[in-house]
This record gives structure tokens, sequence and C-alpha cells, in this order.
């Protein structure tokens, strides 16, 4: 079985220098597609990505970047929709690459599917009336 879980990963400054994606490659045998990332020697880094193996290998390479200091969350609780301030007038619809956000035609309303958003932004870029936001409070959510 084969596993995939979007994350977000923030590295301190004193390992963002270091080898860590290549690690989980190499030594635990995951695939890995870098969404986003912001890492400057130096620094605070910060990476979305995507990682995929067996439920055991993502496991282990999950406790491996704990272990070296990488705080890691579950992608999914890094957008969120503000009901409250959306207008459901539909334009993060139009930019979501991955229909995370999408009309409900019965109710018409903005729907948002956490589950498949990949944190791009592209929603909160647009959003006229800022409903949708930005989270990234410590989650407390099981990653596996």
């Amino acid at each position: 079985m084969i596993y995939k879980k979007g994350l977000y990963l923030k590295f301190p400054p004193d390992i963002v220098d270091k080898p860590i994606v290549y690690k989980l490659v190499k030594d635990y045998d995951l695939i890995f597609n870098i969404l986003k990332a912001t890492i400057t020697p130096g620094k605070e880094g910060i990476m979305i990505m995507e990682l995929e193996g067996t439920p055991e290998k993502v496991k282990n390479g999950l406790e491996y970047l704990k272990k070296i200091g990488v705080e890691v969350k579950p992608l999914e609780q890094q957008i969120i929709k503000n009901e409250e301030v959306c207008i459901q007038c539909g334009s993060c619809t139009a930019v979501c690459p991955t229909s995370a956000l999408y009309v409900d035609r019965e109710s018409f309303k903005i729907l948002f599917d956490p589950q498949k958003c990949t944190a791009c932004e592209f929603c909160v870029a647009v959003c006229i009336t800022k409903a949708m936001e930005v989270h990234v409070e410590s989650s407390t959510q099981k990653i596996l």
C-alpha cells in the first residue's frame, strides 16, 4: 500500500544547508514533490511538500525529520476558509489548481476540501474579503 501525504516543514537555521530531502529519498526510499520552498542559508526554512511511500517508510522518514529538529505539520491545516467572511463570490475556485475550492451545484456555496489543498496560496491572493487565510499554528493532528 502506498501512502501520500502533504506536509508543511519548518527547518531551523542550523540545518537548512543539510541534504535532508536527499536522505528521505536515499535512506527511507520515499518519493517527494516540493510544492513550495523558502530556504535561505543561516535563516529558518519553510517547505511544502508531498511525501509518498509505504506507511512504515513515511513514518520512519517523519521520525527522522523530527529527530533532526524539523517541525512537521500536516498540510491540510495550513489554509483555512473563514466562513463568516466569505461572500461566496467564487474567485478562489477559478485559481485553485487542485479543485480544493469548488462550487456546490445545489446550494451554489463555495466549499473547501482541505485534503486536496496544496497550500499554493493562489486563493489567498485573489480573495477580496480575505476569507482564505494561511494558518501556521502548531497542529496536534496525527500525521500518520
